[in-house]
Order: structure tokens, then sequence, then C-alpha cells
């Protein structure tokens, strides 16, 4: 069984390959891809996270403990009151934040707080308080990026105009090899908690 310092660095390794895969995609898009700080479209809604990005966000909220309690303490509190709004609705267990599977659970997901900005999001400067350890959706949100078998998307705002043959020569791998699923299977072995959950439940305690 990995130690946790073990899954850890393993993590590291992959935000590396993902980060990397992600800067080449914007060098490859050009002009093509206006994300930004500020443009905070993608940060709007609930998404699902894995164990690997909610441990990853606990740390990242950890360290900002360390380095500013008061920005810590904001977002713990946007988390809060985020789940104080939607738990009634929570398609999941709304104690331990995990979400339901199966194709109901999915479709009152779909329409599940559309409205909500992540509580990591600062309402003031449009930046993400916890930017270096943001899920892999965040890291992979814009330009056109495959992961295995997932069809390409890209964010509404960017590529206007572009045609498909332009938008397919921008396209990268995010994770070749397949690591995160090998980590993430081993991650939640070792927890003993399976399954996805979002952002404020991470960050609420």
């Amino acid at each position: 069984m990995q130690s946790a310092p073990r899954i850890d660095a393993r993590d590291g390794a992959l935000i590396q390959i993902v980060d990397a895969a992600m800067a080449e995609a914007a060098r490859r898009s050009g002009p093509w891809l206006v994300c930004r700080v500020g443009c905070t479209e993608c940060c709007m809604g609930p998404f699902p996270i894995n164990q690997l990005d909610a441990r990853r966000l606990r740390r990242g909220l950890a360290e900002l403990d360390v380095r500013d309690p008061v920005r810590a303490g904001q977002v713990r509190e946007r988390a809060r009151q985020y789940l104080a709004r939607i738990s009634r609705d929570f398609p999941g267990d709304p104690f331990t934040g995990i979400l339901a599977e199966g194709e109901e659970a999915e479709a009152r997901f779909a329409d599940f707080a559309e409205d909500e900005p992540c509580p990591a999001l600062d309402p003031e400067t449009g930046a993400c308080d916890l930017y270096a350890e943001r899920p892999i959706t965040c890291r992979t949100f814009g330009p056109p990026v495959r992961a295995g078998a997932q069809a390409v998307g890209v964010c509404e705002l960017c590529f206007h105009g572009a045609t498909d043959t332009e938008i397919a020569a921008c396209e990268v791998e995010s994770d070749p090899d397949g690591a995160e699923s090998t980590l993430l299977s081993e991650l939640e072995e070792a927890m003993g908690v399976h399954g996805q959950t979002i952002v404020a439940f991470c960050l609420a305690s």
C-alpha cells in the first residue's frame, strides 16, 4: 500500500505532466485561447472531482493557513456558506459529500447549483485562492484537451471562428499514460474512501 508522502510525490509528478501538456496547448492555441484572470465563467457551478483532487485541495488550504490564515479562513467560510445553500438539494450524501452514481443522479447534478461560484474563487480579484492545487478539470479547461477516450471540448469563450481543423491542430493529450487513474485507485484503496465529490465539501472543514 502506498504511503501518503509517496502518493503526494506521484501526484506532484502527474501535475507536472498535465501542466506541461497545457503549456503546449496554450502555445499551439495562440490568440484563440483567451483565458485570463478575472474570467470566471468556468468557476460557476459545481463539477465532480475525484479523491486526488480533493486531497490536493485540502493540502493547498492547509498551506494557505500557514501563509495567509485570514485568506484561508475566507475560503472556508465561503465553502460553509455554499454548503448551507445547496445541502438540501445535494445529489449525494450531504454528510460525506460523496456524489451519488447512476443516470438519475447524473441528471440531478446537471442542473444542480449552476449559479454558485466556486468557494476557492476570490470574489474581489476573480482569481483562484488555491490555484497551485486546483483540480485537474480546472487545469485542463479551455484549450482542446484529450484524456483517454474522453471527447475533446473547448471553452465556449475561446476559438471563436476557428474551424474544426484549426481546433484539432491545438489538441493535446493531458495524461497519455493514464497515471491519474492508476494513482486514484491506489489512493482510494489506501484511504478507504471511494467516489467523487465537489470542491465545497473539501474546503468547509
